[in-house]
């Protein structure tokens, strides 16, 4: 075996040393043969006067087709409309080195995350070109997202945990107070029957007691302490059945649609606070929107993982979302919609703890609720309730 090695060692060295002579050859063929990198060259003004297959692999354009083009054409529009492609070149020239993160777009249309750098070509002097290397992150941007994604939810989590644990005790002594007054009401009321100025200010301290119940019972919503009396039902025929109450709240001002989905699967749910809790959601974006607009109810069926928990294993919900396209919120406004007693709207017009009823009700009956709004795209809340044995496949 010793003797075979220089035997074979010429031929194979011959062969892979033809052409390596002179430096040029070798960058062409070192820079040719990465596909996971565009590596290639622009003259002064940002033409592209070199390609390499990495470029034609991540940008989908051949080297015929691209040389001679300008390199902005891989910038998105609006980056291109904010000077971006010429930014860079700028600061290569004047720093040495330019380097970014951002969108880029591939010759189908397609955008991909593209980490980029930009290096000035000096000759005696003088500026010839630049080298522009671009890596495709994607998939590590993608990553970051979702893990970012994850942190918020579970900081949210355990912030509105933390509150409903808070919510769940005031609640519960709330309650007890507010039977202790209601019982002395009617006492009141029975011993003094006859004298009307006592019927007339008990009457008015028991809407008061009616309204603080009221109240309890949103609390133990969001606190998930309230007593469910789930059955089996078709989401769509509870939401036919209110439409013409959601129309009522919404008001003249506002254009009401009912979207079902065909054939959507059972739900168990509690009638009552299933209806309470979209036409929460139904009056809060009748308030967003005071000088009329668009409000749609539509139910679907969807195959996720509840936003608390991406990493297991997606299951069968029946979605509703209610819909408007009002002002909106903003992303502070929105992180904070959920809690208890947090509101947007002028004193007297809100308790606050609409949006925070609705989620806690979708929690205790085994699903989950979200909110995406962002200012001047409106708003749009969607409760996801569990399908009975809707696991996939299943």
């Amino acid at each position: 075996m010793a003797d075979m090695i220089p035997a074979q060692a010429p031929r194979g060295g011959a062969v892979a040393t033809k052409g390596l002579d002179d430096e040029a050859r070798q960058l062409a063929l070192l820079i040719g043969g990465v596909t996971d990198y565009a590596i290639y060259m622009l003259d002064p003004n940002g033409y592209i006067r070199s390609w390499n297959p990495g470029g034609e692999r991540i940008k989908g354009y051949s080297e015929r087709e691209i040389v001679g083009q300008h390199f902005s054409r891989f910038y998105t529009r609006e980056d291109v409309e904010r000077g971006e492609p010429a930014r860079g070149l700028a600061t290569a020239r004047a720093q040495g080195k330019f380097e970014a993160e951002g969108w880029r777009v591939r010759k189908d249309g397609s955008r991909f995350r593209a980490s980029v750098v930009i290096d000035p070509i000096w000759q005696e002097g003088e500026l010839i070109g630049f080298a522009k290397v671009t890596r495709d992150v994607t998939e590590r941007y993608e990553a970051q997202q979702r893990l970012i994604d994850a942190q918020k939810a579970l900081v949210q989590s355990q912030k509105l945990e933390a509150i409903g644990k808070l919510t769940l005790g005031l609640a519960h002594d709330f309650n007890n107070l507010l039977t202790v007054i209601v019982n002395s009401l009617d006492l009141i009321t029975l011993k003094n029957s006859d004298d009307p100025r006592v019927q007339e200010w008990t009457e008015a301290a028991q809407r008061a007691a009616d309204r603080g119940t009221l109240l309890t019972r949103q609390l133990l919503a969001f606190a998930r302490g309230q007593n469910l009396a789930p059955e089996v039902h078709d989401i769509n025929d509870l939401l036919a059945r209110s439409a013409e109450m959601y129309r009522r709240a919404c008001g003249s001002a506002i254009q009401f649609r009912l979207e079902l989905a065909d054939a959507l699967p059972p739900v168990d749910v509690d009638m009552a606070q299933f209806e309470a809790g979209i036409l929460n959601l139904v009056a809060n974006s009748r308030d967003a929107m005071p000088t009329g607009g668009t409000i749609v109810v539509r139910s679907s069926t969807v195959e996720t993982a509840p936003p608390s928990a991406p990493e297991t294993t997606p299951r069968l919900y029946v979605a509703v979302d209610v819909i408007d396209d009002g002002h909106g919120m903003s992303m502070e406004v929105a992180d904070r919609a959920t809690e208890p007693f947090f509101t947007t709207k002028d004193v007297g017009r809100g308790s606050g703890l609409g949006l925070s009823q609705v989620f806690g009700f979708a929690a205790q009956s085994g699903g989950f609720a979200t909110l995406d709004s962002e200012p001047g795209r409106g708003t749009t809340v969607r409760v996801c309730l569990p399908v009975i044995g809707g696991r996939p496949n299943g």
